[in-house]
């Protein structure tokens, strides 16, 4: 997480507001205080002013009234010995009362009877404020003089008793000094506001201090927390609210890492699962992308991990040209997969499974893919050996039954036809109890409980007397060649479980050999097992087809094995034996130029039973 920037960080807004806070309050104050103060100011000065020019009324109602109300009968009377008197008398009134910007005191017909001007005395004003004076009102108005603010008064002179307008007089003061208080005040307002907003500033500073400080380090314990690492503490640094928070904040660090050990601890438990299962799993989101698959579902779809995620589970299961994802998504719970080549049978079972939250949406699909390779093979050998057995006993019953039906029907009277019937029936007879002689004897052999009695043997003595025993009952023209160890080979067999062995891959050569053939015996030590070949120089068996001779009801020509009695189960027998003693059979052969059929024994002791 970037780091925050300065101005945005909590630390400057909490100092901000602070200080906009007592900026605002020292305005309001000033302001409240400012206007108070200077409409106390101006009423102080309009009350001492008027009490002054009331008294100078007075006064000058009195000097006039002595002096026949200071009227003039004509100009010249301006000097005449009352008027200057009373011209006199005022001009001292004025001269030792006002020292304001300009003062006139005028009779009832605005002529100027004294000013602290001279030479206005003796002149007719025509001020509109003097005019509305003399008609009896009092006028006030603060305005701008040369400059200046002045408070202009005119006030009309009454005689007390009759209520008689005599004159008026005309006042111009200086109100500057009052503003220059009162900017002087502001000045120390705004002085004091500053030494107040840096005083409160670092306060500010230092009581965000102590608020950010918790909640800084709970930041840099929730980092470290969302790295993984749950060791840290915040610290604690009071038992107020941010304390408190601290310590939930602690608390809950606890509990974080206590369910994400229980989380990890089941997370590894499911890795090990999904790891160690026999099946893969594989996991997808809602579209159908590949998330997650484990071990075994690489193995068995040969894909590595990195290139499956992301890709959709249609394409890698090959299932994109034949399902759309919804058709998948809701309507198959399982299918088989055939991904056989022409060199390897494989097949999977795919189980489909909804990923749903309760009460939610469907978040994806889990697949489980189960190799069912091997089960499919044992199923269709299973299905294959019932046809096989009862196609083997249904030929020589529907054989037996014709000729028993021809016999029953008079042919035994017939002395040239019943023997050679009764020939056939009983040759099928035979044919069908070595068939299910093999059968049984397969069946023990799959027993668990079935026993083999191992002596200890010389197997050179043991395969020459076998091979004399052919020789001995051989009736077409087919040499037996022998390319023996002269030394001994002690190895442990059960001896008629051995000679059976042989004696049908013996067969099997005789019976394929042209006459005039050769079958050759070989024999050689190969580390701890000796190794037993007997070839033949028959027609062979095509490549397709080695593989599979051993298993059971296996015929390469069924007609002509048929023909010869064969059952198909006596290479299976052998194979089977083989195993037990602890060895292994195989076969080579090219069509056309014969077959080598191969065996290993171990040249160790092996424990009774089969193994």
């Amino acid at each position: 997480m970037d780091k925050v920037n300065f101005f945005k960080s909590i630390h400057v807004k909490f100092v901000l507001i602070y200080v906009l806070l007592i900026l605002i309050a020292m305005q309001v104050i000033s302001v409240y205080f400012i206007n108070n103060l200077e409409s106390d100011l101006r009423q102080s000065f309009s009350k001492s002013l008027y009490d002054r020019v009331n008294l100078l009324e007075f006064n000058v109602e009195q000097k006039m009234k002595d002096k026949d109300k200071g009227r003039y009968k004509s100009e010249n009377d301006i000097d005449g010995e009352p008027a200057l008197l009373l011209r006199k008398d005022i001009q001292a009134l004025i001269d030792e009362e006002f020292e304001e910007k300009e003062i006139q005191v005028l009779n009832d017909e605005g002529m100027v009877l004294a000013s602290n001007k001279p030479q206005l005395v003796g002149q007719i004003s025509f001020n509109p404020k003097i005019k509305l004076a003399l008609e009896g009102t009092v006028d006030d108005e603060i305005m701008l003089h040369e400059g200046e603010r002045v408070m202009v008064l005119a006030k009309p002179i009454k005689i007390d008793d009759t209520g008689e307008n005599i004159g008026a007089i005309y006042l111009v003061a200086s109100i500057e000094g009052i503003f220059k208080q009162i900017a002087r005040i502001n000045s120390i307002l705004v002085t004091g506001t500053v030494i107040a907003l840096i005083i409160t500033g670092l306060l500010g500073v230092f009581l965000a201090r102590t608020i950010t400080r918790p909640m800084a380090d709970m930041r840099k314990q929730a980092l470290v927390m969302a790295r993984g690492d749950f060791s840290r503490k915040v610290q604690l640094y009071g038992d107020d609210e941010i304390g408190q928070l601290a310590m939930t904040f602690n608390n809950l660090t606890t509990k974080l890492q206590e369910a994400t050990a229980i989380t990890e601890s089941e997370r590894r438990k499911l890795r090990s699962v999904l790891t160690y299962m026999t099946d893969g799993v594989i996991a997808t989101d809602r579209d159908g992308a590949i998330i997650l698959m484990n071990d075994r579902s690489e193995e068995m779809l040969n894909i590595s991990r990195q290139n499956a995620l992301g890709t959709p589970l249609m394409e890698l299961l090959r299932l994109n040209t034949e399902y759309t994802w919804e058709e998948l998504y809701n309507e198959y719970e399982s299918m088989l997969l055939d991904f056989s080549t022409d060199d390897m049978h494989y097949v999977v079972r795919a189980n489909f499974s909804t990923i749903q939250k309760d009460d939610g949406p469907i978040n994806g699909l889990i697949c489980v893919l189960h190799d069912v390779t091997e089960q499919e093979q044992i199923d269709n050998e299973r299905r294959e050996f019932v046809f096989n057995v009862s196609h083997e006993l249904r030929t020589p019953l529907t054989t037996m039954r014709s000729y028993l039906e021809a016999l029953a029907e008079g042919a035994w009277q017939d002395e040239n036809i019943a023997p050679r019937f009764l020939e056939v029936t009983q040759n099928e007879t035979e044919r069908m109890i070595r068939l299910v002689t093999d059968l049984l004897q397969l069946s023990k052999m799959d027993s668990k409980d079935y026993r083999f009695n191992f002596f200890e043997i010389d197997l050179v003595e043991f395969l020459n007397g076998i091979i004399d025993r052919f020789e001995m009952l051989e009736k077409e023209n087919i040499e037996l060649s022998r390319s023996l160890p002269k030394q001994k080979i002690n190895v442990q067999l059960d001896t008629d479980k051995m000679t059976q062995v042989l004696d049908n891959i013996i067969s099997n050569a005789m019976k394929y050999s042209p006459e005039g053939g050769t079958i050759t015996f070989k024999a050689s030590v190969i580390g701890r097992k000796v190794k037993v070949s007997i070839s033949d120089q028959g027609v062979g068996i095509p490549k397709n087809n080695v593989s599979k001779i051993f298993d059971r009801f296996f015929r390469v020509d069924r007609a002509r094995s048929r023909d010869i009695g064969g059952t198909g189960l006596g290479l299976a027998i052998a194979k089977e034996i083989v195993l037990a003693h602890g060895g292994d059979i195989w076969a080579e052969s090219e069509w056309g130029q014969g077959t080598t059929i191969h065996f290993t024994l171990p040249l160790k002791k092996v424990k009774e039973g089969l193994q």
